[in-house]
């Protein structure tokens, strides 16, 4: 037994068993302690800031307008309706028109698949070139698209009006995928270039000998290997361009406002009594797909996230 207890100290980093009394105090280790009660208390806290207007707009939705004219702001429907969902979706007044907020959700539709795909591709494929195809002038190039994500909207709006008029673009489906594209790729190019970089670059050299050229190689083995990131890159592009609002004001035109522009359309319609059950309706029918796409993709958000698209 001692010849046991010698070689169990003379084998470098062995440990000895913890004693019992400190093992017993493990397992009695209190359950809420100070800092772990204010970080539930903090918790908590946020969870009811964030929560109660979400639970003032659906109970709001729900009752009708005698009971919203009573002013219990907190209090649960008396009397659940509907009505106000479905007025909101058909009949609501978005200006002149009368067509609910429907017609915003089909151009938002319009707007968001198509812009989406674009950045994407584009970007992963400035990713690619950035990371594997690098040139003299690459990173001043990738300096150039990165500035590109912190300029603010707002000081590109004239000169991208004036360019899309050029060119006949201006107000029309086609010049808001354009505008969108073009607003997402610079971070859809850090993302994917970052993202790329924790790629070996012996897979690349592979594909290289194996007589890949530029394009099969992005197509073949380097998108198939982006999954994480695309997933990422969906979620950001998707509920960033629903959510847009003053691209789509200025840039889609009359007959392809986005959802957003119609909700401001139909708060702002002031013919008339204020519906607000109706206006609360619209504006959670409007924010239900990013809500759903972050409830839904969440994890894999995470996920890809954690896989390297916030490295390099």
């Amino acid at each position: 037994m001692e010849d046991i207890k010698l070689s169990q100290a003379a084998v470098p980093g062995a440990t000895a068993a913890p004693h019992p009394a400190k093992r017993a105090a493990r397992r009695h280790k209190p359950a809420f302690t100070p800092a772990r009660l204010g970080i539930y208390a903090f918790l908590v806290t946020a969870a009811i800031v964030f929560l109660v207007p979400l639970y003032v707009m659906v109970t709001t939705s729900l009752k009708t307008m005698d009971e919203i004219r009573l002013g219990n702001l907190f209090a649960l429907p008396m009397h659940l309706t509907v009505a106000p969902w479905v007025s909101a979706w058909t009949e609501a007044c978005t200006g002149l028109a009368c067509n609910g907020i429907r017609v915003g959700f089909i151009n938002s539709v319009k707007i968001v698949i198509p812009s989406t795909i674009l950045s994407i591709f584009f970007g992963a494929l400035n990713g690619y070139a950035l990371s594997f195809w690098r040139t003299k002038a690459a990173n001043i190039l990738f300096g150039i698209l990165l500035m590109g994500a912190f300029i603010p909207l707002q000081v590109m709006i004239y000169p991208m009006v004036r360019v899309l008029a050029t060119v006949h673009l201006f107000s029309s489906l086609p010049g808001i995928v354009i505008i969108h594209t073009v607003f997402g790729m610079p971070i859809m190019t850090l993302m994917f270039r970052n993202y790329y970089a924790t790629i070996p670059g012996e897979l690349f050299k592979a594909a290289r000998i194996d007589g890949g050229g530029f394009f099969r190689i992005f197509l073949q083995l380097m998108l198939p290997m982006s999954t994480p990131i695309i997933i990422v890159a969906i979620i950001m592009q998707v509920t960033g361009i629903w959510n847009d609002f003053i691209l789509g004001l200025v840039f889609a035109g009359q007959d392809n406002l986005p959802m957003t522009v119609q909700l401001n359309n139909i708060i702002n319609t002031t013919t008339g009594e204020r519906l607000y059950n109706v206006n609360m309706a619209a504006t959670i029918l409007t924010s239900a797909v990013p809500l759903l796409i972050y409830l839904i993709s969440g994890r894999w958000f995470v996920r890809g996230i954690a896989s390297g698209a916030v490295k390099g």
